[in-house]
């Protein structure tokens, strides 16, 4: 790994960590720094992934891959479900492995799928930890990694392209959102997203959520927020009707009681992109807290990254939505 210095204390967002307190950034990737590839849900399309890599390639960083990150089978005679990239233990070997190899500065995932959540509770989290932060980039059923592992290493992550999404890594404002999260020290004020205002008004806090689906389907086993949060929904082929009852679980369970603003990404493939746009006003109209409606953010050709787990201010009046560092 690339000997990096500690940036000069200014506006900088370098902080100690506490699961109830400021995350820890991982520092800035340098030119030369090593990006690991890891597969922990679907099985990837070899070639996709590889072009996905010489992008990243062209931005200095240099690739590697984990062992299922390309399709490889499975070792032994388990036979692994087709919509998994390995079985469970082996995908989460293969991200303990990634993040524990010394050499290995960020974890970037494939692609998503389905598969996080059955092996999450298999990563070894105590080598994590004894490893150090480092960036975990990826977004969709990686939602399942970012709640996780921001919890257990109390560090930020970025909810952002994955490897195989090479639509999303050649879209100039995908890519510069990206790369200014993961190789140049965060800024305060830096803006992150920007939108129609649903709701106006003005609320500050951790930034928490993803794909709607993972979030809802957590209910039981993540904590709820106990804390000032800003949320971020994005989903993909969901029925105007499922977006209803997943936000409806999340209300009923008391996941919001502690949200203090909303980002709404793009919900594509639905059945009916007004019905959704209504079910979700519905539903989030009266919290009582801003939000951000239209964010670009998900499975689009445009999927600008967030900091999750970061300090964020979103400010919404009449006019527009906008979603800082703060």
């Amino acid at each position: 790994m690339t000997d990096h210095s500690t940036p000069a204390v200014d506006d900088s967002l370098q902080a100690i960590s506490m699961d109830s307190g400021p995350r820890i950034w991982p520092e800035p990737l340098r030119a030369g720094d090593v990006v690991t590839v890891v597969a922990p849900s679907g099985p990837s399309d070899a070639d996709r992934i590889r072009a996905g890599a010489e992008i990243l390639r062209s931005w200095g960083l240099e690739v590697r891959y984990s062992l299922h990150a390309l399709g490889t089978p499975a070792p032994g005679p388990q036979q692994r479900l087709s919509y998994l990239s390995a079985d469970d233990p082996a995908r989460a070997d293969d991200f303990t492995a990634a993040w524990t190899d010394p050499a290995t500065s960020a974890i970037w995932a494939a692609r998503g799928g389905y598969g996080a959540q059955r092996m999450v509770d298999m990563i070894n989290f105590d080598a994590l930890r004894s490893a150090g932060v480092k960036h975990l980039i990826g977004f969709s059923d990686i939602t399942a990694l970012h709640a996780r592992l921001g919890r257990e290493l109390g560090q930020v992550t970025v909810h952002g392209p994955v490897v195989g999404s090479l639509a999303q890594l050649t879209d100039t404002p995908s890519v510069t959102q990206l790369r200014r999260l993961i190789m140049k020290p965060a800024r305060r004020g830096t803006v992150l997203s920007r939108g129609a205002a649903l709701v106006s008004g003005r609320g500050e806090g951790r930034l928490i959520g993803g794909n709607l689906s993972l979030v809802a389907s957590d209910i039981g086993v993540e904590p709820i927020p106990t804390e000032a949060c800003i949320a971020v929904f994005e989903d993909v082929g969901e029925d105007s009707y499922r977006v209803d009852r997943m936000l409806t679980q999340l209300l009923r369970s008391g996941w919001f009681d502690s949200v203090v603003g909303v980002v709404v990404g793009d919900f594509t493939e639905c059945d009916d992109a007004a019905l959704v746009a209504q079910a979700v006003a519905d539903r989030l109209g009266d919290l009582g807290v801003p939000v951000l409606w239209g964010a670009t953010v998900g499975h689009g050709d445009r999927n600008l990254a967030l900091p999750l787990g970061a300090q964020v201010c979103l400010d919404a009046d009449f006019q527009q939505a906008v979603l800082t560092l703060c």
